[in-house]
């Protein structure tokens, strides 16, 4: 059988990043270590920062994170998507029942970082309460960030989408739920998509860098490890801050 053509980018200079949840200094520091990168290339291709979702909750900056984006955007050529923390965020904002739900995941980390608290027994008034003082309290460039996030982005040979994809469903087919939420039926499946898909939501001790897949959520909010993956060409590389340390390991496809 044929070989068949590594994925490439199309010339593009690209840095994937998974899962931030509210973790402000690692985001600081990946973006030091990617600029420190891109300085050390020597290329002429405009670099182009892919953010995976999961921008907030759970870690305790979720505010400032969407600051930081925001800014970077002034720098960096930026794509977004929508990961299922920004789901939950976006119900909540327009029915407040939806606030349990969001709560027990994560949601109070990111009401407290715009300086909302949560009543000890919560009934549904408190609750129209609660979500009424966030949109009080949120910029609304903030907002506007929330409700522009595309649910994937196509680029050269790559699909980037938050979760991952149902397999062997066309991509125009596929389901915002499938999107942001999916996991086993499509990390099981040798090969869910035509594309290489780049992707997060599904936390594992170390990137995974596969033929037909690459997860870089590494668990930020709790491991302290913030992971990106480097794409040019027909390379692949990762990129993760540790706490302050910088990996890097060589490119591979697996």
């Amino acid at each position: 059988m044929p070989i068949e053509p590594l994925p490439n980018t199309g010339g593009e200079l690209i840095y994937a990043i998974g899962d931030i949840h509210g973790r402000l200094d690692l985001l600081d520091d990946l973006i030091c270590r990617i600029r420190a990168d891109i300085e050390a290339r020597h290329s002429d291709a405009e670099p182009l920062l892919v953010f995976l979702g999961d921008y907030i909750d759970r870690g305790p900056a979720s505010r400032q994170v969407i600051d930081r984006l925001i800014s970077l955007q002034a720098e960096f050529r930026m794509l977004a998507v929508k990961g299922n923390h920004e789901e939950a965020l976006l119900r909540f904002l327009e029915d407040p029942e939806a606030g349990p739900a969001w709560v027990q995941h994560g949601g109070a980390d990111t009401l407290a970082s715009y300086g909302v608290s949560l009543a000890a027994n919560s009934d549904a008034s408190t609750w129209q309460a609660t979500r009424d003082a966030l949109l009080q309290r949120m910029p609304p460039e903030h907002a506007e960030f929330f409700n522009g996030l595309a649910p994937y982005h196509c680029i050269g040979d790559y699909l980037f989408v938050h979760a991952g994809v149902r397999p062997r469903v066309r991509l125009e087919d596929q389901s915002a739920h499938d999107l942001m939420w999916i996991r086993q039926a499509f990390l099981q499946d040798p090969r869910p998509s035509d594309r290489v898909v780049v992707h997060g939501h599904t936390p594992t001790q170390q990137a995974h860098l596969g033929r037909w897949r690459i997860g870089v959520d590494t668990g930020a909010y709790a491991t302290g490890v913030l992971t990106a993956v480097r794409l040019v060409d027909d390379q692949q590389e990762i990129l993760d801050t540790r706490a302050g340390t910088w990996n890097a390991h060589g490119p591979r496809i697996a």
